[in-house]
């Protein structure tokens, strides 16, 4: 498999990364406390998509 590096994404895919960056740990918290006081199973399964994406991008797989 090909590795990618950081500087040849396209523009476009770096800004959309930054603003996941930022946003993606607010909307899992969000999701954690509303996953606890109502818990539905879409609710916890949105809750593990985001922790995937969140250790996706923290991990520098995407």
């Amino acid at each position: 498999m090909k590795h990618f590096h950081k500087f040849k994404y396209r523009p476009w895919f770096q800004t959309f990364r930054k603003m996941a960056t930022q946003l993606i740990i607010p909307f899992t918290i969000f999701q954690l406390l509303r996953t606890l006081f109502l818990p539905t199973v879409f609710d916890v399964l949105l809750l593990t998509v985001f922790i995937v994406i969140a250790a996706s991008i923290y991990l520098e797989v995407i």
